[in-house]
């Protein structure tokens, strides 16, 4: 019997990876795209073969490719992968598929997973964009909610209110981001909601929005859940981190769990490291250690927990996390301001974009974001 050739989407991938299941990948996109971002996971192997040299036939790897372990052939945008996936198939190779949509579809996934629920009444979910390691968050109470740091494919949270059957009062961003292209006020936008962002951060924005400042505190639902922003600059000079329930504690990209901001992308380093310092080793320290990190992204699959989370307590962090046990503060200083992990893709383009001075197509949105978020002193 022929047997059929599969695709399989971004979301089969991520369970797999979840569930930690044995997984080969064939790459078949060049080598340099492949070193920069590639699909990685504690039970995934990947194997780069670029598409070219497979044109005339793929006998050349076959000795390669494992027979007990489902094959995943990937590429930027399905179509080279799927003409190699039945290249495979005809050669007799089994338990072939190829990645749907390619690179493109596993940058744009989303994975909504639960956080815990609000003393007063309400949840906290996160939403994990697995592809580029970027990290976003509905604050649920009595029929209203706030999304913080939202992506631009905002459908996910209008489909996510819809079955929750809330409203979205607020779209937060924490900072100007530089690694993705922010969906807050196109969500806003489309709802109705007020979209807030750091002043400090949008001295040259191109559009209308509301401050977010330390000392005004958001409230979701009739339960009087409370969001309170902590002013906490160094990644951007108006990082501004939340507190949510006196319980979560929204760190934007000041803080990882397994590394710490970097201050580089607005080309401020050496001014901004102070600031950076203040933050991690007096303002946070200052918090209680009970509180729950919810960052805005992470650097890893081996950050995500055992449901697919990725938090931590903060107590914790300054036990664990080697960016906030460098006590010396020049050698902290040399620490987020040399030999950094490369900047980020088209990360000037993202910025202008987040400020509203660009308004790429989707199809160039897409090209901008495509990579990992290298936001982290540490790769």
């Amino acid at each position: 019997m022929t047997q059929q050739l599969r695709a399989s989407s971004a979301a089969e991938v991520y369970e797999r990876m979840l569930g930690r299941e044995p997984l080969f990948i064939l790459d078949v996109r060049n080598e340099d795209a492949y070193a920069d971002w590639r699909i990685e996971g504690t039970s995934i192997t990947s194997l780069n073969v670029p598409y070219f040299d497979l044109l005339d036939g793929v006998d050349s790897v076959l000795g390669k490719l494992p027979e007990d372990v489902p094959i995943l052939v990937v590429c930027a945008k399905e179509g080279s992968s799927k003409f190699v996936a039945e290249q495979l198939v005809e050669a007799g190779v089994r338990n072939v598929a190829y990645l749907a949509g390619g690179m493109q579809a596993w940058s744009e996934y989303l994975h909504p997973v639960k956080i815990g629920d609000l003393d007063g009444g309400g949840t906290i979910y996160q939403f994990v964009r697995v592809g580029k390691g970027c990290l976003s968050y509905a604050i649920v109470s009595d029929g209203e909610a706030a999304i913080v740091d939202p992506a631009r494919m905002i459908d996910v949270y209008l489909q996510f209110a819809k079955e929750q059957g809330v409203s979205i009062r607020y779209a937060i961003d924490t900072h100007l981001h530089a690694d993705h292209i922010s969906g807050g006020r196109r969500l806003a936008d489309a709802v109705g909601a007020t979209y807030l962002l750091p002043p400090k951060d949008a001295t040259e924005a191109a559009f209308v929005f509301t401050a977010l400042e330390e000392g005004n505190t958001m409230t979701v639902g009739r339960s009087v859940m409370e969001i309170i922003p902590v002013y906490s600059p160094g990644h951007t000079i108006g990082s501004t981190s939340l507190i949510v329930d006196q319980k979560y504690l929204l760190t934007g990209d000041i803080l990882f769990v397994a590394s710490i901001g970097r201050p580089d992308l607005a080309g401020k380093a050496g001014d901004w490291a102070p600031d950076l310092r203040n933050t991690l080793y007096q303002t946070y320290r200052q918090l209680s250690p009970d509180l729950w990190v919810l960052p805005a992204h992470y650097s890893a699959a081996a950050e995500l927990d055992d449901e697919g989370r990725v938090c931590a307590r903060l107590g914790e962090l300054y036990r664990v996390n080697p960016g906030l046990r460098i006590e010396d503060e020049a050698a902290f200083r040399k620490a987020v301001t040399e030999n950094l992990p490369p900047q980020p893709n088209a990360y000037q383009d993202i910025r202008l974009t987040n400020m509203g001075k660009l308004e790429p197509s989707d199809a160039q949105a897409s090209e901008m974001e495509i990579g990992p978020n290298r936001c982290a002193i540490h790769g």
